[in-house]
């Protein structure tokens, strides 16, 4: 066995590191750069191992798994998650920055690139109690990351103070002998210069940014190369048009699984009845579940999408008694409102249920004796929080106190939102009730357990199986593991309450079960009431997929608790196959909170004046799936003018204003030409990227396929210029015929990608374009085929714009009205440190400052930056974009004079070394 390493080439470091941490014997040899070690490789790759058997390994984390797997140590699901991340999201911007850094000297800009994913592992770091990434033993991937951090981190501007996590975490490891000996060995000594060779010799790298930061606009993009085998094969696909294709069928309730089909079968976590969905709400749960099952309808899946309103618990008590109403009745009444929400959202539920009917009483009390019945209940006596002034206990969500972990001192009586980490009511610090804010007391009370760590075998097994071969989140995968690794503890489902699902068992009939052992048992009552044929779903693992989705806050429950509950039950239960979960959605500068009445709301959003589809695409858009991401007015605005309005919005008129001005309103006929193929290819390619992402769940990713595919149109017509071939000749007439009847079948299976999004939008699209009703199930079968599915000869409708502008001041506007902002109680020095960050805050205005005017240009320099942004993507003449730029410049020097400051440092700021 030899390893082939050469001096200078960073992806060396790992894999010298893991060869002597692990004491693998191997030959090393040093080679050159440009020494193709591999032979039927087209370009030189290093480093490269050798094996016995006369097969290469040339990726540089499998060779590094690879000496960890002899050395005995095989990496766990966590580890390949990171190796995962590591190779697919990290290295790119890693290989960017280096070049930036060290061939052009642009250390500020190599320290943006770097921001998101290393903010991303503050985060995670930062929620650990194990020494390294996974355990509090090094492993694969604390060495694989260390190492390709380790030549950028040489740099200490690249270093923020504020990631406290990662750089403790990047010196423990950095601190092993092997690393040390590793670094030495290809750098020389010579720090980042001894990468130069190297970096020079690769290929310039431009980052395509499928997962932009939530609120930016996004960068350059490079673009995907395109064979002339993929240029023919396009061209095929293209011309066989939709004859052979059937119009998917009416759905046919109820809906059942089905032999030879694949049913899925998708929840979606029960919103709580006792107030007004907000928008973080709305994404982590209903939204995305409806994009998902709107999608598998297309692809031609037998799929059943059940969600309801979750309406025990003491939150409904209370509700009821500020309302001065009933339990029954505050249910009856939210449900409504719930339902009202999501009717105007466009959530195409099979069933929306509820929690409060009898079929929930039966099936949950059933698998609460199946539990008893086979020794998975335990009694305890346990020591609860009472408020003497409202004569009752206190659920653990009318707890408010100190986490006795990170001090957070708003932690709920269940769980901290800062850590993560579950708590017992008793246990915090400074205890306040919720309902009248007086100290409560501790009391003793008798209580039925869940026996967890009896039923802990059973989950394993289940996990390992569940884990890998379903699509579960990194987040729903790491919460999971890290209760695991912290050892399961009986779990409390019994409650001191009056409004519940009353506990069958004698001795306790006093009691209701606990929310997050009956809440989850919904899933199964609502479906009971949808159809008597239920258990061919909730008793089918055999036949029937299941996705969860939910937020975050809710894995535990889905993934360990419930899923602890069915297989106790023994009853051949289907359980998760998939659990989706989202990180927190933010409002503003704050975060959402129902009992405070920050951020927008669901009811509010239909008083807005702004349609559902644009509030779906832009909480799409953000849908926060690998970190926390933040709602923003003047961002959604920006969005909505620059990619709606400007970008798919202007295609798809201009496409079909063009059929109707220049042609009739009949689809020209078409005489490809490899123009055209090419941009066929994209488009293919783009709608093949769309459904291996979809099909995975990534939803906010697969949304930019559809952004990128309206860019290659836009760009496609530019530069063909059909208004003016249209006054030439029979061959310009005939050109421009072709870019016509393209560009009106690109927007075709625009509206075909669409429908999971903007459902409205893709259904006027369809009746603009008179597009077949087949062409959405067509397009989106197997791998995804982009087809001629409006032929020449057809006759389309009449074509209107989509999408409107939304305007500074009315933005402004819906801001005050909708802002939620909490209430200001900073103190002065914190005022002071929000200057800098909040520049049209009062307390920051400065001599000169003019806040109204600052508000307007901030908008303004928005849109130019969009406006420059496009410009560059589409390789716009650089006369054009140097002209866009300098009115870009000379607006941000207007929005410092407005500002109250001095223009001129912020244009220098870029060149401080």
């Amino acid at each position: 066995m030899k390893l082939f390493v050469s001096e200078g080439n960073p992806h060396c470091i790992k894999v010298l590191a893991v060869l002597e941490l692990t004491g693998v014997k191997c030959d090393i040899e040093n080679v050159n750069h440009e020494e193709k070690v591999v032979p039927f490789l087209s370009r030189p790759v290093l480093p490269v191992l050798l094996l016995p058997s006369g097969q290469h390994l040339f990726s540089s984390n499998a060779i590094c798994q690879y000496f960890f797997e002899i050395g005995g140590k095989a990496p766990a699901d966590a580890s390949t998650q990171w190796l995962e991340w590591e190779a697919t999201e990290l290295q790119p911007i890693l290989g960017h920055a280096l070049q930036m850094l060290v061939l052009q000297g642009k250390s500020a800009e190599a320290a943006k690139a770097l921001e998101d994913p290393m903010n991303f592992l503050e985060q995670n770091l930062s929620k650990r109690t194990s020494s390294f990434l996974t355990s509090d033993t090094v492993a694969v991937e604390d060495i694989v990351l260390w190492a390709a951090l380790f030549p950028l981190y040489l740099e200490p501007s690249l270093r923020p103070a504020e990631l406290t996590s990662v750089f403790t975490w990047f010196e423990r490891v950095g601190a092993l002998p092997a690393c040390q000996s590793a670094a030495q060995r290809v750098l020389q000594g010579r720090g980042q210069a001894a990468l130069k060779g190297f970096l020079q010799k690769q290929p310039v790298i431009t980052l395509r940014r499928d997962t932009p930061p939530c609120n930016q606009t996004g960068a350059e993009e490079a673009e995907h190369l395109m064979t002339e085998e993929e240029l023919q094969s396009a061209a095929r696909t293209w011309s066989l048009g939709l004859t052979d294709f059937q119009t998917q069928p009416e759905r046919q309730h109820p809906i059942l699984p089905q032999e030879g089909k694949r049913n899925v079968l998708v929840t979606s976590a029960l919103p709580y009845v006792n107030n007004v969905p907000h928008l973080g709400n709305i994404i982590g749960c209903v939204l995305s579940a409806d994009v998902f099952a709107r999608y598998g309808r297309l692809r031609g899946w037998n799929l059943l999408f059940i969600c309801g309103t979750d309406e025990y618990g003491t939150a409904t008590e209370n509700k009821a008694r500020e309302e001065g109403l009933t339990p029954q009745e505050i249910c009856n009444k939210y449900h409504a409102i719930h339902s009202s929400i999501y009717k105007w959202f466009q959530i195409d539920f099979d069933f929306f249920g509820r929690t409060t009917t009898p079929r929930q009483t039966e099936i949950a009390q059933d698998i609460f004796w199946r539990l008893h019945d086979r020794g998975f209940l335990i009694e305890d006596t346990v020591e609860q929080l009472r408020c003497e002034n409202c004569q009752c206990f206190l659920a653990d969500r009318f707890v408010e106190g100190m986490c006795p972990h990170c001090q957070y001192p708003e932690a709920r009586g269940d769980q901290c939102d800062k850590c993560g980490r579950l708590i017992n009511a008793v246990e915090l610090k400074a205890p306040q009730c919720k309902v009248c804010g007086l100290t409560p007391v501790v009391r003793s009370s008798k209580h039925l357990f869940l026996d967890l760590p009896k039923l802990e075998p059973d989950l394993e097994q289940w996990l390992d199986r569940s884990l890998s071969t379903g699509d579960w989140t990194t987040n729903a995968r790491h919460i999971t593991r890290s209760w695991l690794r912290d050892g399961l503890k009986p779990r409390c489902i019994t409650r001191d309450l009056q409004w519940g699902t009353p506990v069958p068992h004698p001795d306790f009939s006093s009691k209701v079960f606990y929310v997050w052992f009956d809440a989850p048992i919904g899933y199964l009552s609502i479906t009971a009431n949808y159809t008597d044929q239920w258990e061919k779903w909730w008793k089918n693992p055999q036949q029937v997929e299941l996705y969860n989705f939910m937020a975050k806050d809710n894995v535990p429950f889905h993934s360990v608790v419930f899923p602890c509950s069915l297989l106790g039950a023994q009853d051949n239960y289907t359980l998760v196959n998939n659990l989706v979960a989202t990180e927190y959605l933010n409002y503003e500068d704050t975060k959402f909170s129902k009992s405070r009445g920050v951020g927008v709301f669901g009811d509010m959003a239909q008083d807005t004046g702004i349609p559902s589809d644009v509030w779906r695409f832009y909480l799409l858009y953000l849908r926060p799936e690998g970190q926390d991401s933040a709602f923003s007015w003047a961002d959604m605005a920006l969005k909505n003018n620059s990619e709606l309005l400007n970008n798919l919005g202007n295609f798809i008129n201009r496409a079909g204003m063009f059929v109707s001005k220049f042609f009739g309103g009949c689809v020209p006929e078409m005489e490809l030409q490899a123009e055209d193929k090419r941009l066929l290819a994209q488009v293919g390619w783009e709608l093949r990227q769309y459904i291996q992402l979809l099909d995975k769940v990534r939803i906010r990713e697969a949304l930019k396929c559809i952004l990128n595919i309206s860019r290659h149109g836009n760009q496609y017509i530019q530069v063909n210029e059909p208004w003016k071939n249209i006054k030439g000749g029979a061959p310009e007439r005939q050109r421009a015929g072709t870019v016509t009847g393209v560009s009106v079948n690109v927007a075709c299976l625009l509206s075909a990608m669409l429908e999971p999004y903007m459902p409205t939008v893709s259904q006027t699209i369809r009746e603009q374009l008179r597009a077949p009703e087949s062409c959405a199930h067509a397009m989106l079968r197997g791998e995804g085929i982009f087809v001629r599915s409006l032929p020449s000869g057809h006759r389309i409708g009449t074509v209107s714009p989509l999408f409107q502008k939304l305007e500074t001041d009315q933005i402004e506007a819906l801001r005050k009205r909708f802002g939620g902002q909490q209430p200001k109680t900073e103190k002065p020095q914190d005022v002071a440190s929000t200057k800098a960050c909040v520049p049209e805050a009062p307390a920051a205005r400065a001599v000169g400052a003019d806040p109204e005017k600052a508000k307007q240009l901030e908008a303004a320099v928005a849109e130019q930056g969009e406006k420059v942004r496009t410009l560059k993507a589409q390789k716009a003449e650089k006369p054009v974009v140097i002209a866009e730029v300098s009115k870009l410049l000379e607006l941000k020097k207007q929005l410092a004079l407005a500002e109250g400051r001095d223009p001129e440092p912020a244009t220098q700021k870029g060149k401080r070394k």
